[in-house]
């Protein structure tokens, strides 16, 4: 057994999401979203390599002396898998182990809106999950990727660095490809996909130009295709994605985005009232016609107004999703305040219900 196993396990045990390994500081874990401290004294950088160094091998050492960095998956049989960040940092080695679900938890079971496992019924087109680091993003396209899985018969591709969250084949072919070690990157990757027969394409990240455009070019070809982005709010999301290329080529990009562009779900987690485990808000974007022409026209501010006109359809702003989860007791006025997107407006709101729940009593 590795020695880095038995604090794995504690993290497991104690229901926390990070393994934080860096030399200078006592080993911590991230727990109900706050760092505490669990080992006994501060690593000393030849403490911390022992430590971490004793998972890899002879070529991943090679690849972090050589790239000063390295993403990988390590498991722990019968108990779960971790994504695993190793980098370089002023004090020495330092890692990173994120807690992978072991069993794939259905939308609801995650505690999000229903129309969210729905956007598996498409035929074709974009579908973004998006949200800040640790947001739950990975569990929700698990959701909607074993929805699929379990109900359509179809050719499923996953291209991640690394595979994050491993699925069986059940009435689909799913063929997951870790970036390095089954194919050299994530371009290369998408530029074979094509040819590859594939109903279904998971991209686990947009990382650059190249691979942006390859993902809105796959979805225009009548692919369904999933990815993330690091942004907020649908607005923030379309903005992001045209703002990765010139400006000669983005009234093309907003063309294909307003197309290929069939959704959005941004989530966002929030520390429970009680102070263990957190809550998920969530703003959820349908694509309509509608959506196409605000694209094109480069109107992202009109975004929350279409959302708010939405709601029959099962869309949703992240700040009314916020006061829903404050108003049925399950997180604090701070931080829903904290986490709202529109500071002002939500202020207004609660000030608003705090005046109107005084009134009645």
């Amino acid at each position: 057994m590795a020695q880095i196993d038995s604090f794995l396990r504690r993290l497991a045990a104690d229901g926390g999401s990070d393994l934080h390994v860096s030399a200078g500081l006592p080993i911590k874990q991230r727990l109900h979203g706050s760092l505490q401290t669990i080992g006994d004294q501060a690593l000393g950088d030849l403490e911390a390599r022992s430590l971490l160094f004793e998972l890899l091998s002879r070529e991943q050492r090679e690849r972090i002396e050589t790239n000063l960095e390295l993403d990988f998956a390590y498991e722990l049989a019968g108990l779960a898998r971790f994504r695993v960040n190793y980098f370089l940092q002023n004090n020495g080695i330092g890692g990173v182990f994120r807690l992978l679900p072991e069993q794939i938890r259905s939308a609801a079971e995650l505690n999000l809106p229903p129309v969210v496992e729905q956007f598996g019924r498409l035929r074709s087109g974009l579908v973004l999950i998006t949200g800040p680091t640790g947001s739950g993003k990975t569990a929700t396209l698990g959701a909607i990727i074993d929805w699929i899985n379990r109900n359509k018969a179809q050719h499923i591709i996953t291209i991640e660095d690394p595979v994050e969250i491993v699925h069986r084949n059940r009435r689909s072919v799913i063929s997951q490809r870790e970036v390095g070690f089954h194919t050299q990157g994530f371009t290369t990757a998408l530029r074979a996909a094509s040819r590859q027969n594939p109903d279904v394409i998971l991209v686990g990240e947009m990382r650059d130009l190249e691979s942006t455009h390859l993902v809105l070019t796959l979805a225009e070809m009548g692919m369904l295709v999933f990815s993330t982005l690091h942004t907020s709010s649908a607005a923030k999301t379309v903005d992001r994605i045209v703002d990765i290329f010139p400006e000669d080529r983005q009234a093309q990009v907003r063309s294909m985005l307003s197309v290929c562009l069939k959704g959005s779900v941004s989530q966002k987690l929030i520390p429970h009232l009680s102070g263990k485990g957190r809550v998920v808000a969530v703003e959820v974007l349908i694509g309509t016609p509608s959506l196409g022409a605000i694209i094109r026209e480069g109107s992202s501010s009109t975004l929350q107004g279409y959302i708010e006109g939405g709601k029959a359809e099962g869309m949703q702003l992240m700040d009314d999703s916020i006061m829903e989860r404050l108003r049925s007791g399950l997180i604090s006025a701070e931080d829903a305040l904290l986490n709202a997107n529109d500071k002002e407006r939500f202020a207004t709101k609660l000030k608003a219900g705090q005046l109107a729940a005084a009134q009645r009593a």
